[in-house]
């Protein structure tokens, strides 16, 4: 039994339920992806279920089928390619469409955050989530342009942002970071990776596998030291502090650096450039909980 925590258009799924025997329960937040994914169910002979949750109560979700253990989690973060391509979902700047952000379709959109923090706010959002050194004077524009008319589109947004950061051809887009960071505030994307990933680890049978596939260094720190934490592959306290015995290991590494896409794949799928891959073998150690 494999849990596909980010169904999206379904190509892990379909990819799992190929290579084995296996029962895949298919997770996503999005209402569209679920229910995109019915000719799959249709052809998967009762091997596939879709639910419309969180990834974050992977395991719950996976109980209430029925599953008491699992023996694959697999996490693609981020937002899909799917719902880039869609340009009424406000994910990217290279369509004009509502400045929208939202995977589940539900709660404050990316639109509704541009309109109500402050400049200080804004600017912490931006640098915090998107790793941007231009956030304080890329807000002040955002506060300056939405006194005037309101941000409600996703060309608007992109417009007033490449006012301010000046690119160089080859660059990336001047609005990738801030698009980045509205999208990660607007889903929890961060917290709801960490409640994944301890989920994974609750679920997951002596021998499981968690695999795990992000596309910028905020996601890959977590999961690199989580990882690393669960491994016992962290550093040690101070020499001047009392010893004490370290947790047993709830997994083991299964490749000691992340893996990345070869240059023939990104040449054929250029989104995986970014894409790093991450593994690691649950042992029969109890499951741990959070300070």
């Amino acid at each position: 039994v494999v849990v596909d925590g980010t169904f999206g258009a379904g190509g892990y799924s379909r990819a799992i339920l190929a290579a084995a025997a296996t029962r895949v329960v298919g997770i996503d937040r999005d209402p569209t992806a679920i229910a995109g994914g019915g000719a799959l169910v249709a052809v998967s002979a009762g091997r596939l279920a879709l639910v419309h949750d969180r990834f974050a109560r992977l395991d719950a979700v996976a109980r209430e089928l029925g599953h008491a253990g699992v023996d694959g989690v697999v996490l693609d973060i981020g937002v899909s390619s799917m719902q880039l391509d869609e340009a009424e979902r406000g994910f990217s700047f290279r369509f004009d469409g509502p400045l929208d952000m939202r995977m589940a379709r539900a709660g404050e959109s990316a639109a509704d955050l541009v309109a109500r923090l402050d400049e200080t706010a804004l600017a912490n959002l931006i640098y915090t989530y998107g790793e941007e050194r231009l956030s304080r004077p890329i807000a002040r524009a955002i506060v300056r342009e939405r006194a005037a008319e309101p941000i409600v589109t996703t060309r608007r947004l992109a417009d007033i942002v490449a006012r301010v950061v000046r690119s160089k051809p080859g660059d990336i887009h001047p609005a990738t970071r801030t698009f980045q960071a509205l999208r990660i505030a607007v889903n929890d994307e961060l917290g709801e990776l960490e409640a994944a990933l301890d989920a994974a680890e609750r679920i997951l049978r002596p021998g499981g596998r968690l695999v795990v596939v992000t596309f910028h260094s905020l996601e890959d720190r977590i999961v690199k030291q989580f990882m690393a934490d669960r491994s016992g592959k962290t550093a040690g306290g101070s020499r001047h502090a009392p010893a004490s015995r370290a947790p047993d290991p709830t997994f083991v590494l299964v490749n000691r650096k992340a893996i990345a896409a070869s240059e023939a794949e990104c040449a054929a799928n250029p989104r995986a450039r970014s894409a790093k891959l991450r593994a690691a073998e649950r042992t029969d150690a109890p499951a741990r909980t959070r300070p």
